[in-house]
């Protein structure tokens, strides 16, 4: 059966509440998700209650924001099955307080170059643990100042080469940062999309600092990308993931859930990877003992 182990909600930055979301994925026949918010794990137990209310295997999960200094480039890791999700807080709060302040100031830049107040903005984001970008353009849709999300006046609101660009600058943690956070939480690291922001020179860097696993299956990567990571996940025995990156009506590429999806083989791995790790470190202890 299909799982999709990459769904946004209201939470972040998505347009669908948890409980839609399921059911969704409940009446499309997935019976697997992981809803993977970004830098947020505020809805890991609601939805996972939920989930067992209609049938459907909710596996916790986030998605962790972070940057490659050296490469300058955004990098963002999926956090699988934390054993103490608890201890991810600490690194979402930092990356949430960044977020919000960068947020606060491109809604004042919007709301001086249209008429709109910060009220009308924040009032798009109602649900959501932070302001994201989507949420500026919903409000200016709404305006009647455009009739899509990802267009012109967002590119020229948001693209770092438009003169006219608002973007505030926030900081975000080192790829290595982030990964001893989810392998301190106890969790899986699946380095999410890489041909999104065009990862694919640094991911053996990644798998250097601990990284489990990589998203093969996603709408921004290509057939030959999704030939070339599987080759690479064989070669380096790393994990396989799959999934939507839906965010409904939020989203950048048009896709239903469940549209990009983890193979029952490759779930069954991800599902069984942490255990497979210890009983392969208490192999290697009893071998290190014997000598």
């Amino acid at each position: 059966m299909a799982a999709d182990l990459h769904c946004h909600t209201k939470l972040s930055d998505g347009s669908v509440g948890i409980e839609d979301l399921i059911i969704i994925a409940q009446k499309s026949g997935i019976d697997t998700i992981a809803i993977t918010d970004h830098d947020c794990i505020a809805g890991t137990v609601r939805s996972q209650v939920i989930g067992k209310r209609y049938g459907v295997n909710v596996i916790s999960g986030v998605e962790l924001s972070a940057f490659d200094f050296d490469a300058g480039k955004n990098v963002h890791i999926l956090a699988y099955l934390a054993d103490a999700p608890d201890r991810l807080e600490a690194i979402c709060k930092k990356t949430s307080v960044a977020r919000k302040r960068a947020g606060q100031i491109m809604m004042l830049k919007v709301a001086a170059k249209f008429p709109i107040t910060s009220d009308f903005i924040i009032n798009h984001a109602s649900g959501s643990t932070n302001l994201f970008k989507q949420h500026i353009m919903h409000a200016l849709m709404d305006a009647g100042y455009t009739d899509e999300i990802f267009g012109d006046l967002y590119h020229k609101l948001f693209d770092e080469d438009s003169e006219a660009n608002i973007l505030a600058p926030t900081k975000y943690p080192t790829v290595k940062e982030v990964i001893d956070e989810v392998h301190g939480a106890g969790a899986i690291a699946v380095l999410a999309y890489p041909g999104k922001f065009d990862n694919f020179d640094e991911i053996d860097k990644y798998i250097e600092l601990g990284l489990d696993g990589i998203e093969v299956w996603s709408p921004y990567n290509t057939p030959e990308m999704v030939e070339e990571l599987t080759k690479l996940c064989k070669k380096k025995k790393l994990l396989m993931t799959g999934g939507s990156d839906f965010h409904g009506t939020y989203g950048r590429k048009t896709v239903t859930l469940g549209s990009y999806s983890t193979p029952q083989e490759h779930l069954d791995k991800l599902m069984g990877y942490k255990a497979k790790k210890k009983r392969a470190q208490r192999k290697a202890e009893k071998e290190a003992a014997s000598k």
